[in-house]
């Protein structure tokens, strides 16, 4: 995915002349814990993965001639984050090899106590991560290319807007021929990001930004036309907001999709010039895949329907996907056998299988024959008779009586149809 600005067979080995070239990056949320997984060797890969996407960020500044990265927010998931997790990302960061602007967010805020004036980062961040540079003052920082106005989010919340004190700087005091990068955290009007931290509230959404939200962004207010860039953090998908205004999105996907158009695992890179509109483009950081399937089961068929756009949707591949699965209706006992040894594979296949709904056991007439006429066997074939008796007389008149009736029958079928 490109701006239509993007120039055609430009190099992106180099920036259009007279540009300077960036990558926009935000919410790493390094140390993100995962909680609604609970495999704690599963846990801890989605949280290596978050470390292993910063080495594919680095490799892509490298790649794409970057004169710098620039992370919008949120770079740990916490202000309390552990050292040890700290000193990989100083570690992932200095390896990178050229500047990096960070911000605080709201995951990560600049308030005393946290992270960034804890005694141990102060100490390792200089010698690890020498072109780590944390902008914690909303003033401007010039740069041998550019200017950066920095908008950290200096508490959790706030109620003002973050970017309110661009609006009366002296743009005159300003290098006139330097492109003007804003690097903000927060929400902006109809629109805002968003926390999936309990996975449980399946399909929830929060509301849009408005009046009174927190860390919200009137980007009306901001004179559009002395700025190049502004560079988001806090919505966890690609959005581009207006021509100069874009959600890098996260680079290492972490959440389910909610419905609305949802593109993650990625990076920007941006060309900027003074007075110019910025050309942007999509770079892929993103490794794992984080996959929606919603199916009604009604019949074998079904069943292996349901396999095969698992199949095409995982590739088969072991610890690389999670997958959230909406199911409804019933199979035949045979069927469901199958699809209860299905879901145990999935368990072990993938990094996170979440079940909403499920699939029903309904004897099917053969099924219950198989049962019921067995001269060989009279006591099951008795047995299954009063449960079939049972199950009908339960049936649209106590759901809770005929579901353990009907999970009776499926034992039964079960034991007596087992090699």
């Amino acid at each position: 995915m490109a701006n239509p600005t993007s120039p055609a067979g430009a190099n992106p080995q180099e920036p259009t002349p007279g540009r300077v070239r960036i990558l926009h990056s935000a919410d790493w949320q390094i140390g993100k814990p995962y909680n609604f997984v609970g495999d704690s060797q599963k846990r801890f890969r989605l949280q290596e993965e978050r470390l292993r996407a910063l080495g594919r960020i680095g490799a892509a500044a490298r790649q794409q001639g970057a004169s710098l990265v620039v992370v919008a927010g949120d770079l740990f998931d916490s202000t309390t984050v552990a050292i040890s997790t700290a000193l990989e990302v100083l570690e992932a960061i200095g390896a990178m090899a050229l500047p990096v602007l960070v911000i605080p967010g709201n995951h990560d805020h600049g308030a005393p106590g946290g992270i960034w004036d804890s005694p141990d980062w102060q100490r390792h961040q200089p010698e690890r991560a020498p072109n780590l540079q944390l902008l914690l003052e909303r003033q401007p920082l010039e740069l041998a290319q550019l200017v950066v106005l920095p908008c950290p989010l200096l508490r959790k919340q706030d109620t003002s807007d973050p970017t309110g004190w661009i609006r009366g700087l002296d743009w005159a005091s300003l290098p006139a021929g330097k492109p003007r990068l804003v690097i903000a955290h927060g929400s902006i009007q109809g629109f805002s990001g968003r926390d999936y931290g309990a996975e449980a509230n399946w399909g929830s959404a929060p509301d849009p930004a408005g009046p009174g939200a927190m860390n919200h962004i009137d980007l009306a207010q901001l004179p559009l036309g002395e700025l190049d860039y502004i560079a988001l953090g806090d919505w966890h998908n690609l959005k581009q907001v207006s021509s100069k205004a874009w959600y890098s999105g996260t680079p290492e996907p972490d959440r389910h999709d909610q419905g609305e158009a949802n593109q993650r695992g990625q990076v920007l890179r941006v060309d900027l010039g003074r007075g110019q509109e910025p050309q942007v483009e999509v770079l892929p950081t993103g490794r794992l895949s984080w996959h929606n399937l919603a199916m009604h089961l009604g019949t074998d068929a079904d069943l292996e329907q349901l396999e095969a756009r698992i199949q095409e949707r995982t590739g088969g591949r072991v610890s690389q996907d999670l997958l959230r699965l909406e199911l409804s209706g019933s199979l035949s006992l045979a069927a469901h056998r199958r699809y209860s040894s299905l879901l145990a594979d999935l368990e072990h296949q993938l990094l996170d299988l979440r079940l909403k709904g499920g699939c029903d056991q309904a004897p099917q007439a053969g099924e219950l024959s198989a049962l019921t006429e067995r001269p060989e066997d009279p006591l099951i074939a008795r047995v299954a008779m009063e449960l079939q008796a049972r199950l009908a007389r339960q049936e649209g008149v106590d759901a809770g009586a005929a579901a353990v009736s009907r999970a009776a029958l499926c034992e039964l079928f079960r034991l007596a149809t087992s090699p």
